[in-house]
């Protein structure tokens, strides 16, 4: 990518480690984009904590996952509509499943706030989002039960806007703004290992 500063003369350099932004992302975009990442690391970390905990919000205190709840079963469990209702059923509470969602949590919410890995992030956020999409399955009219599922948008909903959101931070390295990100591009084995960006 050529970063063109005020000057007619343009430095070839990879936007990992530019000094700057690119000629197309401003510095009140960079930051805004930073403020982005951030609060959707905030999410995926609350998330996690309030799942871990019970912190009274979404999690009582007695289904945290530390006093033996399941952060699976309550959403997995309750699934009554779309084609992946037994499946939902069938892994609702399951070991691999809690712990596979917890992992993920944990990890997306670092990375975004620390502002490193925002690649792994968004291909393993969207991912998530995705199964959630597909479990909610907003395309539905009705339930199982023949009741409206009152959905408001059959195609785009908050978990496939997440997705959105996650890949456009990795696209747009969001984590060299008030994160980590440069520091963690510069790493030998990041270096070897672009995926890792």
């Amino acid at each position: 990518m050529t970063i063109h500063h005020n000057t007619q003369r343009s430095i070839e350099r990879p936007l990992e480690r530019a000094e700057m932004p690119g000629s197309m992302l401003t510095t009140t975009a960079a930051r805004a984009l930073a403020v982005l990442r951030v609060a959707t690391g905030l999410i995926f970390g609350w998330a996690f904590l309030d799942k871990m905990f019970g912190l009274g919000y979404s999690t009582p205190t007695e289904r945290a996952w530390i006093n033996g709840g399941s952060p699976t079963k309550g959403f997995l469990a309750n699934v009554d509509v779309g084609p992946f209702q037994s499946i939902a059923h069938s892994i609702a509470g399951a070991w691999w499943a809690n712990l596979l969602f917890m992992g993920g949590l944990a990890a997306i919410g670092i990375a975004l706030l620390a502002g490193i890995g925002l690649r792994i992030a968004a291909a393993s956020g969207s991912l998530m989002m995705a199964l959630m999409w597909l479990a909610d399955f907003p395309l539905a009219r009705f339930n199982a039960a023949g009741d409206p599922t009152g959905s408001t948008n059959p195609v785009v909903d908050s978990h496939l806007m997440y997705a959105l959101v996650l890949v456009v931070l990795a696209a747009a390295y969001a984590g060299h703004t008030w994160g980590l990100g440069r520091r963690w591009a510069q790493l030998p084995f990041v270096q070897r290992n672009r995926w890792m960006l």
